[in-house]
């Protein structure tokens, strides 16, 4: 899995914003949020550096969403429920992957004031 996010002690820090680029910059294969414009080489080790931050965080709070529609989806108390075979074949995972993506999700849906909305504060341990 994607490392872990902060405890909940910890405050989440909040990455510099992925900016969308516009649709003729996004076309060219070259052009990538406009880092190969920057000369300076301390300040394209800046942006860079905050751009894979950025990514990081991104995707370790998509993650976090996977496994709680994960365990929503595994509920036994849905009528439709899926079993971890199903959720696994949908998100092109392996089944022992998809059982620990269904556990992890619990865990952040029983959060930390058992409101059931409790992504965004969990540990992937």
């Amino acid at each position: 899995m994607a490392e872990p996010t902060p405890r909940r002690n910890e405050p989440r820090l909040r990455p510099a914003p992925l900016l969308f680029e516009p649709a003729e910059a996004a076309g060219d294969p070259e052009h990538f949020f406009d880092l190969e414009s920057i000369d300076d080489p301390r300040a394209l080790l800046a942006r860079a550096t905050e751009l894979t931050l950025a990514f990081r965080a991104a995707a370790d709070r998509a993650l976090e969403f996977q496994a709680i529609a994960a365990a929503q989806l595994a509920d036994p108390r849905r009528f439709d429920r899926l079993t971890t075979a199903d959720i696994a074949e949908r998100a092109e995972w392996t089944e022992d992957y998809a059982k620990k993506m269904v556990e992890f999700g619990r865990g952040l849906l029983r959060g930390a004031d058992g409101n059931g909305h409790g992504h965004g504060v969990g540990d992937h341990a």
